[in-house]
Order: structure tokens, then sequence, then C-alpha cells
């Protein structure tokens, strides 16, 4: 597949081939390969495949394929047979030869390794699993069905086919036109409308013509991976949406592409490599782009792993070898950005929604979402959005809704509920920097304004479910640490107004809380936020001001009764053991580090407060609910 190809007219006669040379019905052994699941053992698991299907003489008859992520990552190693869609989770290697025997020769279903809900109700079909029939997987739809490695898999499914007619049919301000009038707002957190920013990075004045389009996949959120899954799955997708942005903007010029990518992603940069080398060798990257005047060509840069390179200023002084700090934003990236030069940035997500607007169109876009956009790009939130639901949910992983569903319905539908049965207590949307959304907003709509009004934020996805074993001053003061580690520390209001919200938090979790700590954190909170340089500053406090609003008894027990609620601030717990329902075991006693723990066998035992550190590993490892948090 290295024929250069010459014109649009070459590509679509490729796509109509290679689209006849296959054979729907073909039995495919799609195992996920994404990072999560390489971590489960995919890769051995893939391999083991391959030798069955060679040794039960299945060779050209069966296909094997690797994929990117599935999304259902709490339920892996992922394998999935096609055409039935019959899912398969926490596959194991003694596994591979009754799949092959029994599931694709003889087209049986192997009961124990269908997935099963909290009721006990089993689903063989992967679209009918609650995890994905609740969801509208638009950008991730074919994470589970093509090689992330193989151009003929992402040209099988219409690859190429809007830069195809985006140079074929449309001018580039008609493509900044679409974009903007589709209301696609940007992905990574601010939610600035692309279109727009596609306009004004086109109308800068550049000296040699030259305009930047950068694509930032500097996810730094902790748990989040929405980005990194779209690059490891289906890279094609984002290189033909920036390469249509180029066009768009540097047309006529000399536009030039660079993907930041944090090296902590190295099977992301293997595969987005990949696939950069195969567009090259095919003419869709390089000089006179399928015949066009079209020259254009992307470069991978790999970060360093500094949260507040996500930010665009500190991302483009990283891409030039400066120090990653964020610059003054009285000029715009978009009229002096990487090297002086217009500039735009969109990050993963955004740029992989452009294909499939420019393909299916603007109507079919504004279908899907919130609000109107057709007098203002503002007006709403269309499209989808993918979460990272992680935390005390039943079903972590992926997910892709409309813009608009409900915390209830990701939450609860698609995420299972909460692990154990337990209550719900919080989410936290946005990351590190973003707020957390009590119960009684469950039924909230998640789009940009509506998470803007109750204290949080978009971000770039996360979505952080916290049951009522979590204390909300521990979580501000977790993610108040890492921001201020992550600070760049050229402002003083976030380098040193970070530290000071930190020991003052500190101070309340250990039961050293003052009268008047929660005022000078609200005070300070807001100081911070008005005066930081860049977002990083700027959006820290809200963690802490939204746990302040929505949990504030939380914070007066810590300081007036010192007490956590949630027994997870150590100086203000104390371990016992109920004497009714200690059986004399000896468990607790002999998995204790510091051998606190004394009683004669089948005699109710007691701990010695003065040596216990509250590691809370007597209560870990007691069967009979015993040991009990003061």
């Amino acid at each position: 597949m290295a024929k250069r190809l010459q014109s649009t007219k070459e590509l679509l006669s490729l796509q109509e081939k290679i689209g006849a040379s296959r054979d729907p019905e073909q039995k495919v052994v799609s195992v996920c390969a994404g990072t999560g699941c390489c971590a489960y053992g995919a890769k051995k698991l893939a391999e083991a495949f391959a030798s069955s299907i060679e040794g039960h003489g299945l060779e050209g008859e069966v296909a094997l394929r690797l994929t990117g992520c599935h999304g259902f990552c709490e339920r892996g190693p992922l394998v999935v047979i096609h055409p039935e869609g019959t899912f398969y989770q926490r596959v194991q290697l003694d596994d591979v030869d009754e799949i092959i025997e029994k599931s694709v020769q003889a087209g049986e279903v192997i009961e124990r390794l269908l997935y099963a809900d909290a009721g006990g109700k089993t689903y063989e079909h992967e679209k009918d699993v609650p995890f994905y029939k609740n969801q509208q997987r638009i950008l991730l739809a074919n994470n589970g069905l093509i090689d992330p490695t193989r151009i003929e898999d992402y040209l099988a499914i219409g690859g190429y086919r809007a830069l195809a007619k985006v140079l074929d049919e449309m001018e580039p301000e008609e493509v900044c036109a679409a974009v903007k009038a589709s209301g696609l707002r940007g992905r990574g957190g601010g939610g600035f409308p692309a279109g727009v920013k596609w306009e004004s990075c086109r109308a800068a004045h550049s000296p040699d013509g030259v305009r930047y389009v950068i694509c930032n996949a500097d996810e730094g959120d902790p748990g989040a991976f929405m980005d990194r899954s779209l690059m490891e799955g289906n890279p094609h997708l984002v290189i033909e949406g920036m390469i249509i942005g180029a066009y768009a903007i540097g047309m006529p010029g000399k536009p030039k592409g660079y993907v930041y990518i944090r090296n902590e992603y190295p099977l992301a940069v293997e595969r987005l490599g990949i696939a950069l080398e195969q567009a090259r060798e095919m003419g869709l990257l390089g000089e006179k782009i399928l015949g066009s005047e079209l020259d254009f060509d992307i470069r991978i840069n790999k970060g360093g792993g500094a949260f507040v390179c996500g930010e665009s200023t500190a991302l483009m002084a990283s891409i030039e070898g400066e120090v990653g700090e964020p610059r003054a934003k009285h000029i715009h990236t978009v009229e002096s950005g990487l090297h002086d030069l217009p500039t735009n940035l969109n990050n993963v997500e955004t740029w992989a929604n452009v294909p499939l607007i420019i393909d299916r169109g603007v109507d079919w876009f504004t279908s899907i979402g919130t609000g109107d956009v057709s007098d203002n790009p503002w007006g709403g939130s269309k499209g989808t959005k993918i979460f990272a639901l992680v935390g005390k949910v039943n079903n972590t992983g992926l997910v892709e809704v409309p813009m608009g569903a409900t915390l209830r319905h990701i939450i609860y539908e698609i995420g299972g509920g909460i692990i154990g049965g337990k209550k719900f207590k919080a989410v936290q949307t946005g990351g590190p920097s973003g707020g957390c959304i009590p119960e009684e907003k469950l039924d909230l709509e998640v789009d940009f304004d509506r998470l803007t009004e109750v204290g949080s934020m978009m971000g770039s996805g996360g979505m952080i479910v916290m049951d009522e074993s979590t204390c909300m001053v521990d979580i501000a003061g977790y993610f108040l640490h890492f921001l201020a580690d992550e600070s760049c520390g050229k402002c003083v209001t976030c380098r040193e107004g970070l530290k000071q919200l930190c020991i003052i938090i500190d101070r309340i979790r250990e039961g050293k809380g003052r009268e008047g700590d929660l005022t000078l954190l609200q005070d300070l909170g807001e100081t911070i936020a008005e005066a930081s340089l860049c977002a990083l500053g700027q959006t820290a406090p809200n963690p802490l001001r939204s746990t302040l609003k929505y949990f504030r008894e939380e914070y007066e027990e810590h300081i007036r009764n010192k007490k956590c609620r949630a027994g997870v601030c150590k100086a203000l717990i104390r371990y016992s053991i109920d004497a009714e329902k200690c059986t004399g075991c000896l468990i607790c006693a002999r998995k204790c580090p510091q051998e606190c723990i004394s009683g004669e066998k089948k005699k109710p035992h007691v701990i010695d407060q003065d040596k216990c550190i509250k590691c809370g590993v007597c209560m870990d490892v007691c069967k009979y609910d015993a040991v009990c948090v003061e």
C-alpha cells in the first residue's frame, strides 16, 4: 500500500477497491490492544489467537485484528467476534482455543466469558451491553473495528473521504465557515468555538505565509485518557482533521503541523508515527497532497510531562525548546504563536470531529447536543463528548455521550452505579481544575455552560465518581497539592497562593484547623483565580471553592469537632474493635504491622491506641465488620 496517490479520484477509487475486496461475513477476532488491555496482557493474548488460528488451519478464513481501546476498561482484556458482535470480557490465555473452536468454528456462545450486570443478566452482543448501548459512539465508533497501524482499514471505512471533498469541492473560507456553523467548541477545556479560531488565524498576517496547525495531545489530567485512546485507536482520524485544518487555515500559503504529545504515551506515539509515515507514502502528507496545491506535513513533538504545557503558550514555548511557561494573552496565539507566527491549536478530540462534520454535514452535527448555534457559535454545545469515567463506579472506562446527557445517565445507566451499592456523594468533572458536583445536581445536563454554572467545567473530559467513603476536604487537598506541584512558578499568585492554600487545608486535615480558616481559604482562592497569569492558576481553586460551597459542613466538622465523617483524615480518626462482633479469629493481630492488637483466640481483641498508626489494615482484613472508625 505504498503507492503515492496523485489525485482525489485515485483515493476514492482505492477506497472503493478496498471496500469491495472485504467480505462483511468473514470471521474476525478483534482483540482490544489499547494501553489498558495491553496492561492486562492483550499482546500475549493476540499471539495466542494467531497461533490458535494457524493451528486450526483457519489462516485466510479467520482474520485477527488488534484494535485500539474498546472503552470498557474495567472488563479487559476484551475480545469481540465479528460479524456477530459476540462480546467476551476478561479473556485469559486458557480461553483462546475454546473461543476459536466453539465461537469461531461452531458458532456457540461461551457463557462464562459474557458480561453480566449487577442483577446477573448476561449479554451476548457488544451492542446490547448497557455500557455501550447507552452511549452515542461517533468518535469512538471504529476504535474496536480497525487496526490503527493499517491505513487500509481506515480507508475501508471511508477515511480521507472528507479530505477529498474539501480539496475537490470547497474553498478554504467555506471550510472555516462550515466548522463555525457546526458550533464545534474546543474539547481541550476552554470550549472556544473552533471555527471562530480558524477564521482568526486565517485572517492574521504572516510575513512569509507560514501558519502553524498544532494538535494538543498533552493530556495531563489525573484519570483522563480520552485523547490517548483516540490516538492509539484511530490516529488517521486526527491526522485527516489536521490536514483539512491546514487547508482551511493556511491556504494559499505554507502551513506546517505539529502534534505535541506527552512522552508517557509510548503506544500512542508509536501508532501516530506509523500512521504519519503511511500517510506520507500515500501522498496524503507532503508536497502537492492528492495533486492539489497543498503542501503540508506533521511533526511529532514529545513533551516531558509538565501539566502546565497543556496551556497553549507554554506548549508553544516547549516546542521552541524554551521552558514551558505561559505568557500573557494580550496577543493571541492565532496572531502570534509558535515562532511569533499565526498558530491554530486544537486538542485531539476537536481535530477528530472535523472529518465527520465535513463528511456528514453541518446539519447532522448540529442535530446532536444542546442549544442553538445558528446565529451564535457560542450558543450551545454541539456533538458528543468523550469522558474518562473512573472512581467509585462499577463500569469504568471511556464513555461517549451527546452533549446534554445527564450525570445520572452517565453514572448509573452507563457506569452501572456505585461500587458495593454505596451512596453516591459527588462527581468531579474537568480534571484537577474542575469542581465537585453533589448528589442534588445528578440530573444536571452535561455541557459547557451547565457545568460552569454549578462551579465546575468540561475540561478535557475527566469524570471522577466519589461515594460516601470520600472525604471532600481530603479531595480538595489532593488536587491543590497536584496543582501546586505543577505550577510553573512564573506568577506569584499561583506559585505562592497555592502553597498557602495547601498549608491551610493540610492544617484542617490534621485536626489543627482554626476559626476563620474557611473565610481565608475562600478569599485566597478568589484572589488566585482573578490574578493568575494562565488558566492553571485561574481555575486551580475550583475544587476548593466547589467543595466549600456544597460540602461546607465537612470542613466545619474537621475544624470544630475534629472529626472526619468519611474516616479518611488519619489525625481525626480512631480505630476500635466492637467486642460483640469480634470472634477472636486473630487475623487482624497477625496482619497489623505495628503489632498493636492483642487478645486471646476466640475472645474479643483490643487496639493499643498509643501504637496504632491508623493504617487501616485491621479494617481491611476483618471478615466480621468488627473493626470500626470512631
